[in-house]
C-alpha cells in the first residue's frame, strides 16, 4: 500500500500522548475542581455556545484564539487567565478538541491543566449548571476571548 511518512503520526497516536500528558476530569470532577478555585475555559465556538448554553462562570476563550489568549509572553494574553500553577480545565463541545488544546497549555508550561471528558454534552446531561449565552456585539477593540468570565 502506501509508505509511511517519516514523522508523521496518527490522530489517535496524538490523542494518546495528549491524553497522557494532561488530567481529564469528569464533569461532576470538573465542577468540583471549580468550586476549589480552578478556571473553566470553554473553547467552544460562539453558535455552538449560543445554540447549547454556557456553563456560567466560565472563561470563553474561542479554540482558534487559545495560544494567543494563553501564551504567558503573549501581547494579546486574556487577563483573565492565571498563573502557570493555577489549575486549568478545558471545555470543549464533546471532550475531544479539548485534549489537543489542554496539551498545548501544558507546553506552556502550564502545571495543572486538564480537559472535561464528554465536554459541554456530558456537563449538561449530569444536571451541572447551565445558562443561556448572550449574543455579544463584536468590537475592533475587543477582540475574541478578551473578555471576563460569564456571569
Amino acid at each position: 500500500m502506501g509508505t509511511r511518512v517519516f514523522g508523521r503520526r496518527t490522530l489517535a497516536e496524538l490523542l494518546a500522548e495528549a491524553e497522557g500528558r494532561i488530567s481529564r476530569l469528569s464533569p461532576s470532577e470538573a465542577q468540583t475542581a471549580r468550586e476549589n478555585g480552578a478556571l473553566l475555559i470553554d473553547i467552544r465556538s460562539d453558535s455552538n455556545r449560543f445554540r447549547d448554553g454556557i456553563v456560567p462562570g466560565s472563561l470563553h476563550i474561542p479554540r482558534t484564539v487559545l495560544e494567543w489568549r494563553t501564551a504567558p509572553e503573549s501581547e494579546f494574553r486574556n487577563p483573565y487567565v492565571d498563573d502557570l500553577d493555577h489549575q486549568i480545565i478545558l471545555l470543549c463541545d464533546h471532550g475531544c478538541s479539548s485534549v489537543l488544546a489542554a496539551a498545548v497549555l501544558k507546553e506552556f508550561g502550564y502545571l495543572w491543566v486538564g480537559d472535561v471528558i464528554g465536554g459541554f454534552s456530558d456537563w449538561r446531561d449530569a444536571g451541572l449548571p447551565v445558562g443561556r449565552a448572550r449574543r455579544r456585539r463584536s468590537r475592533p477593540d475587543k477582540p475574541a476571548g478578551m473578555g471576563p468570565p460569564d456571569p
